[in-house]
């Protein structure tokens, strides 16, 4: 998978929001382009040892997250708060049409992956550490690539496609969020794949703000 941040607010403006109940922005020592230590310090403060986390609602975030699976897709879909786009499986599977079949069928009538199907299955699958589950995903995308090639449209081929297939989405989530976010998809007990995307995540963060966010991650 590939994390890329492609918006964020700047830092100063929730140590803005942190000032407005007391109207004392004459204290800020931001910049328009800077967030002063000052301002930094009050947002450590206000947003995360006095847990006024309205503040970090202010701080918004969208990234541009490629090559997770429809499993993994599913997981960051139950964070209702974050708003998410994901590329259209009906305009998209056309791509399997043109693709030379990913199995083959043995001696023994046994349908196997060849390496080079293997090699070309890695760029529509995510592939896990378990060989026979990796095996039946694969015998999934050439059944799906034959539904295809066979005229089928995309609205019902779609309906075979395996949990492991790749997409693309834009995914934007505030501050407050993305915290809640951090603390449980990084935790061991959550499913492999997102703890994997909770971490891209947090390195595709602007430096001086992963500050906020170190303490939830696991």
């Amino acid at each position: 998978m590939t994390v890329s941040l492609l918006h964020n607010s700047p830092l100063w403006l929730a140590a803005h929001t942190c000032r407005m109940s007391h109207d004392n922005h004459h204290l800020s020592d931001s910049t328009y382009d800077n967030c002063g230590l000052k301002d930094t310090a009050l947002i450590e403060r206000v947003g995360n040892k006095l847990k006024h986390k309205s503040i970090l609602e202010q701080l918004v975030y969208i990234f541009d997250i490629d090559g997770i699976s429809r499993a993994c897709l599913q997981e960051l879909a139950r964070h209702r708060t974050a708003r998410l786009t994901a590329r259209s499986s009906r305009y998209t599977l056309n791509e399997l049409r043109f693709e030379s079949p990913f199995t083959e069928y043995t001696d023994l009538d046994y349908q196997e992956y060849t390496t080079d199907g293997y090699n070309r299955a890695c760029s529509y699958l995510v592939m896990t550490t378990d060989d026979r589950v990796n095996r039946m995903s694969i015998l999934a995308l050439d059944n799906l690539r034959d539904l295809i090639s066979s005229g089928i449209s995309n609205d019902l081929a779609k309906y075979a496609l395996p949990e492991a297939f790749r997409t693309r989405l834009q995914w934007q989530i505030d501050g407050r969020n993305l915290q809640n976010f951090l603390e449980l998809r990084s935790s061991p007990d959550a499913l492999w794949e997102i703890r994997q995307l909770a971490h891209a995540i947090y390195d595709a963060l602007p430096n001086d703000h992963k500050y906020l966010y170190t303490p939830y991650l696991k």
